[in-house]
């Protein structure tokens, strides 16, 4: 495809412009947890040994954090779990919390489009996570206790998809994975190292739909992924 062709399969047609690079009841939720009891250097051990069905089920029943009282239900990741490629997003919104997918909806969409423009499609050889697998409420930025309750259940997904990529979608995205405190700003633009593979940091797709002058620098990004991703192979 040339770049005409890949920014229509974002839909996004003329916006982009190359710039120089510059809920449960009170009971449930109340209800004493053995998990929440555990030791936390015990509960990321039996995490870290985890298979794929037990990995699923220990988020479906996490009570690790305050936001399980809240949610509908957890939302793991969807895709192949021996993808080349790693997306990871913030959290699950209304939508994902109702459906139990990551990026639904609008974000969703773009997100399709996203990787429509550098030949990838949701589920062929591309994985989808976010950073906490509950929805926090009315969808605000995950408080750091809740990543970090939730960090031992994506590191195990990482350890067992051992992506040749990974894409933090978004700055909490980012910070998780690198484990520091970052701005998308100074992150884009290079590699970085998670756990021995390479990352890449961009704008979440919810970002970009607020933001449309951002576009153009996501499609930077996208571009860089591309050639960082043929220099892997």
């Amino acid at each position: 495809m040339n770049r005409e062709q890949l920014l229509k399969e974002m839909g996004l047609g003329p916006l982009w412009k190359l710039r120089q690079p510059a809920k449960k009841s009170r009971a449930a939720a109340a209800a004493p947890a053995a998990e929440a009891a555990m030791p936390v250097d015990a509960r990321t051990a039996a995490i870290a040994a985890m298979d794929w069905p037990a990995l699923a089920r220990a988020v479906a029943e996490c009570t690790a954090c305050p936001l399980h009282a809240t949610r509908k239900q957890a939302v793991l990741g969807v895709g192949d779990i021996h993808a080349e490629w790693l997306f990871v997003g913030e959290g699950p919104g209304a939508e994902e919390d109702e459906r139990g997918e990551p990026f639904v909806g609008q974000a969703g969409k773009l997100l399709d489009a996203m990787l429509a423009a550098i030949g990838l499609k949701r589920g062929e050889n591309v994985y989808i996570a976010n950073a906490v697998k509950c929805r926090p409420p009315g969808n605000r930025t995950p408080e750091p206790a809740e990543t970090a309750a939730c960090w031992p259940f994506l590191a195990r997904q990482i350890e067992l998809i051992r992506p040749k990529l990974i894409v933090a979608l978004g700055k909490p995205a980012a910070q998780t994975l690198l484990q520091q405190e970052v701005t998308i700003a100074r992150a884009r633009g290079r590699v970085h190292d998670c756990a021995g593979i390479p990352l890449i940091v961009t704008y979440h797709p919810a970002y970009l739909l607020r933001n449309l002058p951002d576009k153009a620098k996501a499609w930077e990004d996208l571009c860089f992924m591309r050639k960082t991703m043929a220099s892997l192979r």
